[in-house]
């Protein structure tokens, strides 16, 4: 049995170690499995550590391994980072890392070749190279996921190249001030990849470039605040190569000095991604501070434009130049006054409404589903990288803010609670004896929904945060489920 145990160990060897020698092969065996094991490690990094800077560990740690980076200044350290699944954050606030005009290889100050990276509370700022395009950060492995970073005063902020079969996943980081100034170097450039998912962030005043630049096959952009306020930036978001792009939730702003009159672009590099060429704009307030531009500009061929519920305020054209082959549009309210919509302060870029907003609130439709994914703006951004949980009434308001008076936030028709939460099996309903249900994902898919009675069965979600909506009696309560 032993024998069987151990792949590779020859039979001859094992059979000898076998019958009055069972306590040798135990013991081999044992010390067979520890030597062949792999085990994660935690390495720590700071001032009053072993390793003081990051790089000192970049070429020590394997795969699956946790880097632990004490805050703090770290100057001119720049680093590749090639292990795979690795674990790279910032403890008790952010790891700053001053390149001042350093960089790893000429490409950034930091080069991740490995795959499934994670790097939380890290900022990376002062990186130049003799090629304009010095990054924070370079991708080159597949999967990165970016939480709670800084990104500010590089020739170029997250820099991904082509990579078959890649995610880049960003919440709640800033990018600001990044760009060489020659239009080819933005805040974000992400290149051919497979989904690029960009939520809760606040990407502002890039050096000519364009504060979000995607080349992804799938694009989602949700819940973010993306404006040029006094800078010189060109677009707000640029999706040259087409593609399907979800953006809902967001608060984007033209400045007054923008490079660029279109807001967003899309496809004007050609049309060559290998998906459906296709965008959803969804509970966005697009603001326009320039004297004239446009908000929407389609390349000929684009196949399909869904837009609901969005606020386009300030001088310039709705759609620009070719117009796409199929068009739903509705409850878009597009005013070249931005006064008019009684902003709780626009000058100040806070777009949240107020109870003078008429005009928008309770002025909403329903934009329902495309593929599966659901198009209810169910988050709002909140300054600066944050989101809360969008308030609902029965009723959906324009834009990407929802006015809720007290009463709606604290006082809905029916207050629930859900038990256990986290939740496992089950989730009981205390409250509500029976209704229907949705529940979504963090990128406000739609995971399940049904009717229930008492408790919904929560056995096949995966481990993780999702949102679910309960609406009974003509009244919608959305509560934060975590699932363990």
């Amino acid at each position: 049995m032993y024998c069987k145990l151990i792949s590779g160990l020859s039979l001859k060897y094992c059979k000898l170690l076998s019958g009055r020698n069972s306590i040798k092969l135990t013991i081999f065996l044992s010390i067979f499995i520890i030597s062949f094991s792999s085990f994660s490690k935690t390495w720590k990094v700071g001032i009053t550590k072993t390793f003081k800077m990051p790089s000192t560990v970049s070429t020590l740690v394997g795969d699956g391994d946790t880097v632990e980076i004490d805050s703090g200044l770290y100057i001119k350290d720049v680093a590749k980072w090639t292990a795979n699944n690795l674990l790279i954050k910032g403890i008790n606030g952010r790891a700053r890392l001053d390149a001042q005009y350093t960089s790893y290889g000429s490409k950034a100050i930091w080069v991740i070749g490995g795959k499934n990276t994670r790097i939380e509370n890290i900022e990376f700022y002062n990186c130049k190279v003799p090629d304009h395009n010095g990054a924070g950060i370079r991708l080159e492995g597949s999967n990165l996921k970016l939480i709670n970073c800084y990104f500010h005063h590089n020739e170029m902020g997250l820099l991904a190249g082509d990579i078959a079969n890649c995610k880049i996943d960003i919440e709640r980081s800033e990018f600001a001030y990044n760009g060489y100034g020659d239009g080819y170097s933005h805040n974000i450039y992400v290149n051919h990849i497979d989904t690029f998912i960009f939520k809760y962030n606040y990407s502002h005043d890039a050096d000519v470039g364009h504060e979000v630049k995607s080349r992804a096959f799938n694009n989602f952009i949700m819940y973010n605040r993306i404006s040029s306020e006094k800078g010189n930036d060109s677009r707000n978001i640029d999706l040259p190569n087409g593609g399907k792009a979800f953006l809902i939730g967001n608060i984007i702003e033209q400045g007054s000095n923008s490079q660029n009159s279109n807001i967003i672009g899309y496809g004007f590099e050609g049309l060559t991604n290998p998906v459906n060429h296709k965008v959803y704009a969804i509970n966005n307030t697009i603001v326009n501070n320039r004297a004239s531009g446009s908000f929407f500009s389609f390349q000929n061929g684009t196949e399909f434009f869904k837009a609901f519920n969005n606020i386009i305020a300030g001088n310039g054209t709705f759609i620009l130049g070719d117009v796409p082959l199929s068009l739903d549009t509705t409850a878009n309210l597009i005013n070249k006054t931005i006064a008019d919509f009684k902003f709780e302060n626009a000058k100040d870029f806070n777009f949240s409404l107020t109870n003078q907003s008429t005009n928008v609130i309770n002025n909403g439709i329903n934009a329902g589903f495309a593929e599966n994914f659901s198009l209810q703006a169910i988050n709002v951004y909140v300054h600066p990288i944050s989101f809360k949980a969008r308030c609902t009434d029965t009723k959906i308001d324009i834009g990407a803010y929802e006015f809720c008076s007290n009463a709606e936030i604290h006082l809905p028709k029916f207050e629930i609670s859900l038990q256990p939460n986290p939740a496992y099996d089950r989730i009981f309903i205390n409250g509500c004896n029976n209704g229907e249900f949705e529940i979504y994902n963090s990128c406000g898919k739609i995971i399940s929904k049904g009717k229930f009675e008492k408790f919904i069965d929560t056995h096949n979600l995966a481990n993780g945060l999702y949102f679910i909506s309960i609406s009974s009696n003509n009244s919608i309560v959305l509560k934060k489920l975590i699932k363990n």
